[in-house]
Formats: structure tokens, C-alpha cells, sequence
């Protein structure tokens, strides 16, 4: 290759390594081009780890068609090189170890010639294949902090035309050299993009990890949503039918949605435990039930001595005392539904009962906070507890929204914070319609609905069979609740079932993976 020439695709390579995100490729990347500005037939890419090792990443034998490491292929299968021995001694004997070593490039014409260096592995390996490894270029990779981070080694520089084995010269240097500090720099680049993403993914898993331990009743909610919706992301772009054929996430949108649904209850650090953990009707710190049940018992006292002396209770009205008491018992348990009937019958045990206290002053046996909550028609929170807990999606948004996000992120506050969004704009908090939510809220949605219906973590419900699961988000889909066509896939890609298998007990499982039951 021609000086200008090397120089022109010198300037290609570079401009593609600055552009590669993954980090196997590019490594992958410098190894190939390197070879390709030199001429050389084989060649190693050393990755330094912690200033003691130097492993083996990248190998590229073209005549005896040897490739190792990169994307999608298997890692080099020889240990990694010690830079110091057992005593802490440099081994700088090895060329690789003395360019980490010394911080320099060594250019040797003939290994087969006394250069000093130990090359006795090498040999062993030309036994093993019949190889001669004869010219050798070794490059140390140093970054802007004058640390080395890797090593480029190329072997056997091929003459042009006669394709005969010569040294390696001041030009191949050179454009070697110059390869290798932009490739310090890509690797550098690459491995800091990579570490602040793992720590931005270690914090947002922090605080899901600390949203789910808030309340033993959430469980693994804030870990188990994410799975589910990467899962149906996945699903989608497998997908082939429907309304969402074409539809296609990115590998930065699946990795958007995944944050995004590790963070869409992180707003719930605001609301009270009292009420999140609200698993009867009348809990706030402790079960008032227990305060029912002792004026139950003041009045049978009451009862029993009268005012003129002890008496002896009448069977009958005891009996009716007792199933009054049980039917407290079961009103405070929330439920689906609790009939208009049962209601009046709480509020007429108002004044059904009354107790005296030790003042002689007489009170109505339930108290106006009592009636409100144990009339609650679904479920364990009053209304205004419901919104304290629907807040937590304000929140949510509130406390995502004026984060400086990269730009392949900046959709997560929307992300997060609609999962509580229908299609027919009968969600909250913003009340938008299907069309107005991106297609990962839509996701979300449908996992943290899936998630929620399967938990066996929360205080108002057992856990609920899989059968019934499916029917109730059936007629969600039906019902304008969560998107239908994602739902769709859902469904016909067993998202569901995969989920199932992998979190859920056997016996919240009734329905065979092959063959879900909606309708």
C-alpha cells in the first residue's frame, strides 16, 4: 500500500472506530485494519487488565484461517500473560510485556534471529501448526493518561505481489503507531461510555432494589416490570403479523425501556408506607379492627352486669353480637365489590351499639373515619388514599424530568411515567390516549399490569391464578385499558408464559404454556 494511500484509509479506520459502540467490535476493528494498513498476515490484540495481565482479546492468523475473539466469536483460548512474576519482577523478556513495560513499540525483522527477547511460546506454537512467525511489529496502546491499556502485535508482513514474508517497515511503523494512539483513544472512549453506563444502570437498579424493599408487599415489582417489558419488546421484533409487523426497537430503545421501567415507581419513595402497605380497611399503623373488638367486648360486659346487678345475656342476642363481629372482620378485608347492602348494615352498627367508658360517658360503637373506611366498595384505600397513591406517577415525572439525559434516553421521564395511561384516555395522570403514549409506555403498561395481577406480595389480594390473569387482561385489551396490538403479541409470543415459567410457582400456573385461556 501506497504512503498516500495509508494515510486515506488510516483516516477511514479511524473515523469507523470513533463510531463503534460495541466493545468487541472495535477491538475487532483495530486488530483487522491494522493488519490491512501493514500487510500482515497474522496479528494480536492484547487487552491490559489492572496493570498485571496482559490477555489475549483479539487473534488473526489469515493463512492458517485462525480467528479468535471479536463479535459472535469464541475468545482466544490461551490464559493471560503475567506482566510480573511471583516476586513482583518485571518479566519484560516477552516482547508484549517489555512494550507494556518500557512504554515502546519493538520492530523485529527475524524472531528466528537472536533479538534478545524470549520467544519460546511463539516457537511452540510454529511447531504446533507448521507456522513460522517471522517479522514481528509491537505496539503499545497508551491513553491521555499515560497508561497502557493495550497491546498491537502484528506478524508476518507480507510483501505485495510475491506475498513473501519481510520485516515490517518505518512506514508500517508509523501508520501502526498511528493507528494504535487513535485506537487508545476509541478504547478509552468506548470503556468510559460503558463504565458511566453501568454506573447510571447500577444506580437506577439501587433505587428500584430500595423502591421494592420500602414495602415487603411490593416484593420484586420494580426488578420484575422490566423483565417483563424487555421481554415483550423482544417478542415485537420478532413479530411478523398484526397491526405492529413493521414495527422495530432499536437495541438503545429496548435499552431505554428497560431503565425507564426500572424507574417507573421510583416516585413511590414519597408515599406513605402506612398506605402503600394498607392490607385492611382500617390499618393506618396498627389494624383498628382490634379496637372494634374490644368495645364488642365492653358491651357484652356492659350487658352481662346491667345496671341493677349481674344478669345473664340473652343466647340469642349474643349469637347476633358474634355474627355482627365476623361480618366487621370480613367488611375490613377489602375486596372486588362490597354491595350497597353491606354498607347500610356497617353504618346501622353505629347505632346499633353503643359503650360506656369508665367515665360512664356513652359512645356510638364506630366512629365516622370507622364507617368511611369499612365502607370502602373496592379494595382497602379511601379515596383520598388512592390519590396518594396515584400521585406517585406525578412524582415519578417530577423527579425524572430535569435530569440531563444522553440523547438516546431522553424519553424515559415519558416512559415512566405513563404506565398508568389507557388507550382511551381514561388513565391518569395526564389522561392521554394511546396515541399520544410512545410505544414502550404502552409497553410498561402492559407489564406492570401482568406483574401486579400475578404478584403474590400484595396485602389486599392472594395471588392470582394465571387462567384469571389472562382473562381480566383480555378484557382490558377488549375494554380500551392496554393496547390491544400489543397485547396481541403478547399473547401469540407467550411472553406470558415465559415469564410464568421463570417467576412464578407452580401452582399459580393453570394454564399450559402451549395454550393460553383468555375470552
Amino acid at each position: 500500500m501506497e504512503w498516500s494511500e495509508g494515510l486515506e484509509r488510516l483516516n477511514q479506520i479511524g473515523a469507523l472506530l470513533s463510531t463503534e459502540r460495541d466493545f468487541d467490535r472495535l477491538l475487532e476493528a483495530i486488530l483487522v485494519g491494522a493488519k490491512e494498513l501493514t500487510g500482515a498476515d497474522a496479528g494480536t490484540l492484547y487487552v491490559v487488565d489492572e496493570d498485571r495481565w496482559a490477555r489475549f482479546a483479539i487473534v488473526r492468523t489469515d493463512s492458517l484461517k485462525i480467528a479468535w475473539g471479536g463479535a459472535g466469536i469464541a475468545a482466544p483460548p490461551w490464559p493471560p500473560v503475567s506482566l510480573y512474576d511471583p516476586q513482583g519482577k518485571p518479566r519484560d523478556q516477552f516482547v508484549v510485556n517489555h512494550a507494556i513495560l518500557h512504554r515502546k513499540t519493538i520492530n523485529i525483522g527475524d524472531a528466528y534471529e537472536p533479538t534478545g527477547f524470549d520467544f519460546s511460546g511463539t516457537r511452540a506454537f510454529d511447531i504446533q501448526t507448521g507456522y513460522r512467525s517471522t517479522s514481528f511489529l509491537t505496539i503499545p496502546l497508551v491513553n491521555h493518561e499515560d497508561v497502557v491499556i493495550g497491546v498491537l502485535q502484528l506478524i508476518n508482513r507480507m510483501e505485495s505481489g510475491t506475498r513473501k514474508i519481510v520485516p515490517f517497515s518505518e512506514e508500517d511503523q508509523r501508520l501502526a503507531e498511528s493507528l494504535a494512539s487513535q485506537a487508545a483513544i476509541a478504547m478509552t472512549n468506548r470503556r468510559l461510555i460503558d463504565d458511566l453506563s453501568q454506573m447510571l444502570e447500577g444506580f437506577i437498579e439501587s433505587i428500584a432494589r430500595a423502591i421494592d424493599a420500602k414495602s415487603p408487599y411490593t416484593g420484586e415489582h420494580c426488578h420484575r416490570v422490566p423483565v417483563i417489558a424487555v421481554m415483550l419488546a423482544e417478542a415485537l421484533n420478532e413479530n411478523r403479523e398484526g397491526a405492529l409487523a413493521l414495527v422495530h426497537l432499536s437495541d438503545d430503545e429496548i435499552y431505554e425501556l428497560k431503565l425507564a421501567a426500572l424507574l417507573h415507581d421510583c416516585g413511590k419513595v414519597t408515599t406513605p408506607v402506612h398506605v402503600v402497605d394498607k392490607a385492611t380497611k382500617l390499618e393506618v399503623l396498627t389494624d383498628r379492627i382490634d379496637a372494634i373488638d374490644v368495645r364488642f367486648e365492653i358491651v357484652r360486659r356492659d350487658k352481662l352486669l346491667g345496671r341493677a346487678g349481674p344478669v345473664v345475656p340473652d343466647a340469642a342476642w349474643e349469637q347476633e353480637m358474634l355474627e355482627d363481629q365476623a361480618f366487621l372482620h370480613r367488611c375490613n378485608i377489602g375486596g372486588e365489590t362490597m354491595s350497597p347492602e353491606d354498607q347500610e348494615r356497617v353504618r346501622q352498627m353505629a347505632t346499633k351499639y353503643q359503650w360506656q367508658d369508665a367515665s360512664g360517658k356513652i359512645h356510638p360503637f364506630l366512629l365516622p373515619d370507622e364507617i368511611y373506611n369499612l365502607t370502602i366498595a373496592k379494595g382497602t384505600l379511601t379515596p383520598e388514599e388512592r390519590q396518594v397513591i396515584n400521585s406517585h406517577v406525578s412524582m415519578t415525572f417530577e423527579m425524572l424530568k430535569d435530569l440531563r439525559y444522553p440523547k438516546r434516553l431522553q424519553q424515559i421521564p415519558e416512559i415512566a411515567a405513563s404506565h398508568h395511561e389507557r388507550m382511551d384516555g381514561k388513565g391518569y395522570p395526564r389522561g392521554l390516549t394511546g396515541d399520544q403514549m410512545s410505544l414502550q409506555a404502552r409497553m410498561v403498561a402492559i407489564a406492570d399490569v401482568f406483574e401486579a395481577l400475578t404478584s403474590p406480595n400484595r396485602p389486599y389480594k392472594k395471588a392470582m391464578p394465571l387462567s384469571q390473569t389472562l382473562r381480566i387482561m383480555d378484557a382490558m385489551a377488549r375494554e380500551g385499558h392496554i393496547d390491544p396490538s400489543l397485547y396481541d403479541i403478547f399473547i401469540r409470543k407467550k411472553v406470558w408464559a415465559r415469564f410464568a415459567h421463570d417467576y412464578l410457582p407452580l401452582e399459580q400456573v393453570d394454564v399450559p404454556t402451549e395454550a393460553p385461556v383468555t375470552g
